[in-house]
């Protein structure tokens, strides 16, 4: 029988170590040049002009990651899963929400606790308020929607966790969390998968030749991730504001009324993969004419929903605790939604 299977070309094994951003980066460039030749420069000024702008916060989010990730500071998560379920509960939604470890990033940590015995309500506080924020996210969101729309993204992300915490608590006798893990857990997903939370944290990381090694790597890894996502989006983004008109963005998600967080919620649910992105794209939306409920919506449901953020959840937990997880995630954003429209 004929051997059927065949081994990559030299070509295609190039094609897919080609960074998909980038190559969007590129392709949107290109075509540009090519349809719309006098639309080429402004685009690239624009885009330019919003990275130097951003650089500032960019900086310091990927050094601030950097520090935290050389001295063990994930360690510190582990305390929030120890004690009442009440106190872990707000714990987890603190850290959740301030500390700079992506969802995925936690998976082995996660599914052990659960495996143990951690109570869901818990993971389920960490886990909804993990993918909001962070502080390179709170970073650029302060330098490109300005700082209090940062803190009130801040506070809806700890609200979200606490709202998915104490629901999760009060429903867990119920068939929908009884026995909520796969039996056999699913671990993968956007981060590299390690062995956490080992050793006491360690905050003059200097000292030792392994954590500076880290401290390098986790900065520019951290710097080549924001510089790609942010780029892409600030070319979406200056084409976003030249071809889309502006009234159609505010006739559909414009308003005072609640329709517009609705639909802020239902588009931004699966409308992107990164929430470092998401920013330049609301800023756009927002000069277009979209609401500041919408806005506030829109980053929380697709936050929580994002792929990266809803791969770590799928892999540990049966469907019915991820269709929960959906749920408390689009309740969440009306809710943080209606309270930016009343005060912002």
């Amino acid at each position: 029988m004929a051997d059927t299977t065949q081994t990559p070309s030299p070509l295609g094994q190039r094609l897919a170590k080609i960074d998909k951003a980038w190559a969007a980066f590129a392709l949107i460039l290109v075509s540009v040049a090519l349809f719309d030749p006098g639309q080429f420069m402004p685009t690239v000024d624009f885009t330019a002009s919003a990275l130097l702008h951003t650089a500032p916060f960019i900086l310091f989010a990927v050094f601030a990651i950097g520090y935290l990730k050389a001295t063990g500071a994930e360690n510190l998560l582990a305390k929030a899963f120890e004690g009442r379920e009440t106190r872990m509960i707000v714990l987890a939604a603190l850290l959740g929400g301030l500390s700079p470890f992506c969802s995925c990033e936690v998976i082995p940590f996660i599914a052990a606790l659960l495996a143990v015995g951690a109570p869901l309500s818990a993971v389920m506080a960490f886990w909804l308020a993990s993918p909001l924020m962070d502080p390179a996210m709170f970073a650029i969101t302060s330098g490109t929607l300005g700082y209090e729309f940062a803190i009130a993204k801040a506070l809806s992300a700890i609200g979200l966790g606490l709202l998915g915490g104490f629901g999760t608590m009060l429903l867990k006798s119920t068939p929908v969390f009884a026995d909520p893990l796969r039996e056999k857990p699913q671990v993968g997903g956007c981060c590299g998968v390690t062995k956490p939370f080992s050793d006491k944290p360690e905050w003059k990381f200097w000292q030792e030749r392994a954590r500076r090694e880290t401290f390098r790597e986790t900065t520019i890894e951290n710097g080549m991730f924001l510089l790609k996502w942010l780029a892409l989006a600030y070319v979406i983004e200056a084409l976003m504001i030249h071809y889309v008109p502006a009234e159609w963005i505010a006739q559909v998600l414009g308003g005072e009324g609640f329709q517009p967080i609705v639909l802020g919620a239902l588009v931004g649910a699966p409308a992107y993969l990164n929430g470092y992105a998401a920013v330049p794209l609301v800023a756009g939306l927002l000069e277009q004419g979209m609401s500041n409920g919408a806005a506030m919506s829109f980053v929380i449901a697709g936050g929580v929903s994002c792929i990266p953020a809803a791969i770590a959840v799928w892999a540990l937990v049966k469907p019915r605790v991820f269709a929960a997880y959906l749920g408390y995630a689009m309740l969440g954003a009306l809710i943080a939604g209606t309270l930016w429209q009343a005060v912002a």
